[in-house]
């Protein structure tokens, strides 16, 4: 079985050299253990392995899923949005409307340029139909931003995805908000 002879850093591609193995009789051997060095090539443990470590198949990331930084995080909502534009990679801005007690509403541009992970089709709910597509997306985000996804996507009667073009990345209008008089922008 495969064993890490160094370090392997949590993160980083596995480097063969750091590799080596060890003879264990197969009654002995861990069910999702690694046989071959060929196995992991290109893989990245997902924490670091200590020298001398078997490696499995559980400490390995196969690259399937995004790859957060420090301090990412990973929001999943539902808004409304268009599947057809709305792609993973494609960059969004989220609008999120508020109604007040019967005294109209606000909608404020929440969150400027955010990194669209996945994206699939929501089920409409009823009585919502005529106010266009759902969309369930995941976004890439920081710790302040996932809290305040999860209590708009809880609290706000509506969430409304933008996306943007390729090369725009202009920011500072976030907070930029329209009240239901419509008398403009503050």
């Amino acid at each position: 079985m495969v064993v890490a002879e160094r370090d392997l850093p949590g993160g980083e591609p596995i480097d063969g050299a750091r590799l080596g193995l060890r003879r264990v009789p197969l009654r002995y051997a861990p069910a999702e253990r690694v046989a071959d060095p060929a196995e992991v090539a290109g893989l990245r443990p997902r924490a670091t392995v200590p020298a001398g470590s078997d490696l499995a198949a559980p400490l390995l990331d196969d690259g399937a899923g995004p790859r957060l930084r420090p301090g990412e995080r990973i929001a999943d909502i539902v808004a409304i949005g268009d599947a057809r534009l709305v792609q993973p990679g494609t960059r969004i801005d989220l609008l999120v409307t508020r109604e007040q007690d019967g005294r109209g509403g606000t909608t404020r541009l929440a969150l400027e340029d955010a990194e669209v992970l996945t994206v699939r089709p929501a089920p409409t709910e009823t009585g919502e139909e005529g106010r266009g597509s759902r969309i369930a997306v995941a976004l890439r985000v920081d710790v302040r931003q996932a809290v305040y996804l999860a209590a708009a996507q809880n609290f706000a009667s509506e969430l409304r995805v933008l996306p943007r073009g390729a090369d725009d990345d202009r920011r500072g209008a976030q907070g930029t908000a329209a009240a239901s008089s419509l008398d403009g922008i503050r």
